[in-house]
């Protein structure tokens, strides 16, 4: 096993920088996840790991060598792809052992890698089958099973999960983690979707136009984020946000005011901001009630969701904001058309700036 790290990693296309000077340490044996919209970077890093992109600047390392001048054959690491790229002539097992027969290794060297890999994903009873026989859930697992027989040091994968369906996701997803407590490897984990990202990562690296926004544990950035992209970008459904004006700033939190009247606090420390200053107010749709202690929003229930253990109810509060979403308990039974109050307590209050930095939580 070996960690990987990341020092001033630059890749520009032409004219076109695409990653803007990466720095970044992973541990050994850690599940680092990237996430970040379409075009953020995310792949291109990853096949900068793998040396399938040349770095224009910087340094990979991998272990305690730098592997800039390695091929991805010698960085020691296996990387899947979204496509299983499975041979439809060969069997699961012809499949899995093709890679070591090009290395040279003896046969019972890839029989035994070959058959410890199967039992691991529970495909022992597939290894004479044709990859069309296969479910793709099944297919997915050889793909797996053809990185894990090479033993790596480092294994890396590329949106593993994209062509399945949203239940096989799910039992995935499971089978990820599991395999990562039985491997503990280090792995480094490429998906635009957060849900993959918070239930299987150690650490979530979040990318935006090349660069990196935060780095942290799930529930860090969930809880702790720095700005308003990462408030945004990690949460689903994500992060409402508000136009405000701050009315005061104090050691209690901030007062402020919506652009239709409503008077809000968050407990945040305001520094830098005066009376005034419009800023925004973001609020995390699970801490909106339709009753219970705290300030009230106002507005109109444009559209209800009811899907038996959460209700969700999405507000036009007017002046120009887009919808707001309200994750209320299953029981709440709001109509389109109502005029709704909407509590919020301030703890559960975040606030940025013009910048779209996020003020400190009291």
């Amino acid at each position: 096993m070996a960690g990987v790290r990341l020092n001033g990693v630059r890749k520009d296309f032409g004219a076109v920088q695409v990653l803007k000077g990466i720095d970044l340490d992973i541990a050994d044996g850690e599940f680092v996840v990237f996430v970040g919209p379409s075009g953020c970077g995310k792949s291109t890093l990853l096949r900068t790991i793998a040396g399938l992109e040349d770095v224009s600047a910087g340094e990979v390392t991998i272990g305690d060598r730098v592997v800039n001048e390695l091929s991805p054959s010698d960085r020691g690491i296996a990387m899947v792809f979204q496509s299983y790229a499975l041979y439809p002539h060969m069997t699961v097992r012809e499949n899995m052992a093709f890679g070591l027969k090009l290395a040279k290794h003896d046969k019972a060297e890839i029989e035994r890698r070959v058959d410890a890999a199967a039992a691991i994903l529970n495909i022992t009873d597939y290894l004479d089958r044709k990859p069309k026989a296969l479910s793709g859930g099944q297919r997915q697992r050889v793909a797996i099973g053809r990185a894990i027989v090479r033993e790596p040091q480092v294994f890396l994968f590329d949106e593993p999960l994209s062509n399945l369906d949203a239940a096989l996701r799910v039992r995935m997803r499971y089978e990820f983690a599991a395999l990562h407590q039985r491997l503990k490897t280090t792995m480094v984990y490429v998906t635009h979707d957060q849900i993959e990202a918070m239930t299987l990562a150690d650490r979530i690296v979040v990318l935006n136009g090349g660069v990196i926004e935060q780095v942290g544990a799930p529930m860090d950035l969930y809880e702790h984020p720095c700005n308003r992209f990462v408030a945004e970008f990690i949460g689903s459904p994500k992060m409402n946000m508000i136009s405000v004006t701050l009315v005061e700033a104090g050691p209690k939190g901030a007062v402020l005011k919506t652009a239709g009247g409503d008077t809000l606090r968050a407990a945040v420390k305001a520094e830098g901001a005066k009376p005034g200053d419009t800023l925004t107010l973001g609020i995390r749709p699970e801490h909106l009630s339709l009753d219970g202690p705290g300030e009230a929003i106002h507005g109109r229930a444009d559209f209800v969701e009811t899907l038996g253990n959460a209700t969700y109810a999405y507000i036009d509060i007017g002046e120009g904001h887009d919808s707001m979403t309200a994750q209320l308990a299953g029981s709440a039974r709001p109509k389109s058309g109502d005029r709704l109050e909407l509590k919020l307590q301030a703890e559960h209050a975040y606030l940025f700036d013009a910048d779209g930095k996020a003020f400190q939580r009291l």
